[in-house]
């Protein structure tokens, strides 16, 4: 069974950072494109970053230069560093882990970002 837990969520002022992990338990970590996806109160889940298994990235234009992604395929953990943090920041953050031959999507439980003086 394939499981992602994130941590790193929590309440941060405007400006400030921080960085989101989500380890994965399983076996298709190493063949598997992992990405962070947000949902925000009223708002449908939107995509913030991927990262496939060689390494490219993508970003939503929201968060481009303020937002990294990286994983650790020895860990089999993938990370969001979220820099120069802003309101519209503040969603539920969810860990995303995508197979395509199979096709199989996995998802984690989200954590909380709020952003907030």
């Amino acid at each position: 069974q394939v499981q992602l837990v994130e941590s790193g969520g929590g309440l941060v002022q405007p400006g400030g950072s921080l960085r989101l992990s989500c380890a994965a338990s399983g076996r298709i970590f190493s063949r598997s494109t992992m990405g962070w996806y947000r949902q925000a109160p009223g708002k449908q889940r939107e995509l913030v970053s991927t990262i496939t298994t060689g390494g490219s990235t993508n970003y939503a234009d929201s968060v481009k230069g303020r937002f990294t992604i990286s994983r650790d395929n020895a860990k089999s953990t993938v990370y969001l560093q979220m820099d120069s943090l802003k309101p519209e920041d503040t969603a539920v953050y969810f860990c995303n882990a995508r197979v395509f031959v199979p096709p199989a999507t996995h998802w984690g439980q989200g954590t909380q970002v709020t952003v907030s003086s």
